[in-house]
């Protein structure tokens, strides 16, 4: 049996992608001390009219290491970064790295409940934000021992001091200052079984779970997108667009990783404005743009999208979420250029299938898988019976990003990790030519702008309002957005609310992309003979309304 029967995909890669290769087997802070030794003056960042050269990046992580050494932070200690992009995050990160701490990421825009969930259940040491945020921190239940504060002005050109703390925090710029590299460890590394960051998605019953990434899983899945795109990436001289987010893993590895491992400047936006992105694409006229359906509908609906340059960009690249036909056509006319779309997952560390530059163009595919990653489509009763050719099933994905496990999370890790093989929840497809396609989400997860929305996380939250008696949570389609969240809610005899309400209500508890744009009182929910609620007739019945 030839491998090309066993991996039709490899009949489609570029001349130049290898099917496999040899992954690095390093800390991840090796990435920043490699372009920091090939690329010292060059800028890694550009921040509201200011640079930072992979030199001073390089430095000032080793001397924010340095002061996070002397608090005594060691090897394997939790550290949580809620940042939006900013020069501050891959500082952050790479001292991490440079002492063997585990990253672990959190959502500006969460809750102070949302934030205890995740910083209780990693259990970290210190936190590291911006003074804005300092409030959110301080109402929320963390365990921590450490808080160090950062502002937004403070790597922008002629920024103001930073805005008032508490006593008790610790100033990021100071740690720098005062950091003595004379006190910095060498710690020993084992890349494959030490990890780097931990990345929270949801589990199965909608609570948080850490996705624990290893260096190795990193670096590999860094190394596979580097192989990917190196013909036309130009080391030391591409310039990135970034307002996906750092803490989001696409983000991570294309955005922080991938860029600092091809001397790539980086152009930080913090917040989604599309009126700053036009600017953007003026003023630095970028090679890269790594973004999610939500800013391509943005740009294409903007009157000055055609004339802002983006014919310079070499690559577009979309995921986290499916992008619609309509909108690759009509961003490729308008553009000039290839938008690509790929697929992958926390737990795949980003990357785990994308769309080749020469092969014949599938529209509407996820791609192939790219080096050294098996896909297969599995039975969805069982999960063991391989299935052939256009047969739909669950898709599996195996290979050097995917995930050590979830943190103490023993029972979801063995659910999702099988012999070796990842268990997506995706349902897809397979064609003759190794494409993959999407069919629909095995688990009811909602995607709103590339953000995931998980639907008993909101009901649980619905339940503790004293009016609501039962509530179930849907995705609607939504041409911006993608997905927007609806709840159909049944009140409590007696009870009264209304809609504004209970949106005011859901926005106090949750990040504003998970409060529902519709909610519908309804008398009673579908329900099974044994009193499940039958989420998928809601669905349906709301999908054939809007057909109307």
């Amino acid at each position: 049996m030839s491998v090309f029967s066993e991996r039709p995909w490899l009949r489609s890669y570029d001349f130049w992608v290898p099917p496999t290769a040899n992954y690095p087997r390093q800390s991840l802070y090796q990435i920043l001390q490699t372009a920091a030794s090939q690329y010292r003056n060059r800028p890694a960042t550009a921040f509201f009219g200011a640079h930072l050269t992979f030199g001073e990046l390089k430095e000032q992580a080793d001397k924010l290491a340095a002061s996070f050494h002397s608090l005594g932070l060691r090897k394997g200690d939790r550290v949580g970064i809620m940042l939006p992009n900013c020069p501050q995050y891959p500082i952050t990160f790479f001292a991490l790295m440079r002492l063997g701490l585990i990253a672990t990421n959190i959502n500006p825009t969460y809750t102070p409940r949302e934030l205890s969930v995740v910083a209780n259940d990693a259990g970290i040491r210190a936190l590291v934000t911006l003074d804005v945020l300092v409030t959110l921190a301080e109402a929320s239940t963390i365990a921590m021992e450490f808080l160090i504060v950062t502002s937004i002005p403070e790597y922008s050109l002629d920024g103001p001091p930073l805005a008032h703390v508490p006593g008790t925090a610790l100033l990021f710029p100071r740690l720098i200052d005062d950091g003595d590299l004379s006190v910095l460890p060498r710690v020993e590394i084992n890349a494959t079984e030490d990890i780097a960051l931990l990345q929270y998605t949801g589990g199965t019953t909608g609570l948080p779970k850490g996705a624990m990434l290893t260096h190795y899983n990193l670096y590999a899945n860094t190394i596979q997108n580097a192989l990917w795109n190196q013909y036309h990436t130009r080391r030391g001289e591409e310039k990135m667009l970034m307002v996906l987010p750092y803490f989001h893993i696409y983000g991570q590895v294309v955005g922080q990783l991938l860029s600092a491992w091809n001397g790539t400047m980086t152009i930080l936006i913090p917040k989604f404005d599309v009126n700053m992105l036009i600017e953007a694409f003026k003023e630095y006229s970028p090679t890269f743009f790594p973004a999610v359906p939500t800013l391509y509908i943005s740009l294409l609906n903007h009157p000055e999208a055609k004339t802002c340059g983006l014919h310079k960009v070499k690559n577009f690249n979309s995921g986290s979420a499916p992008l619609p036909v309509e909108v690759i056509e009509q961003f490729e006319q308008m553009s000039g250029a290839m938008l690509r779309e790929g697929f992958g997952m926390t737990e795949t560390s980003c990357t785990a299938s994308t769309t080749p530059l020469l092969a014949a163009r599938k529209i509407g595919s996820i791609g192939i898988p790219v080096s050294d990653t098996d896909f297969k489509i599995v039975d969805l009763e069982s999960g063991s019976t391989e299935l052939g050719i256009g047969e739909e099933g669950e898709l599996c994905v195996r290979g050097p990003q995917v995930m050590k496990g979830y943190w103490n999370q023993p029972e979801e890790t063995a659910h999702a990790l099988r012999d070796g093989w990842m268990y997506t929840g995706d349902v897809a497809k397979m064609d003759q030519d190794g494409f993959f396609y999407i069919v629909q989400r095995k688990k009811d997860m909602i995607i709103v702008s590339g953000l995931k929305v998980f639907p008993s996380e909101l009901e649980e939250v619905l339940f503790t309002h004293p009016s609501v008696f039962e509530a179930c949570v849907i995705g609607v389609p939504h041409s911006y957005r993608g997905e927007s969240v609806k709840a159909f809610v049944v009140l409590k005899p007696g009870a009264s609310t209304t809609v504004e309400e209970l949106q005011s209500f859901l926005k106090e508890r949750l990040a504003k992309f998970k409060v529902p744009s519709e909610i519908e009182f309804v008398p009673a929910l579908p329900k099974s003979a044994v009193g499940k609620v039958l989420r998928r007739e809601l669905r349906d019945s709301e999908l054939e309304k809007r057909k109307v």
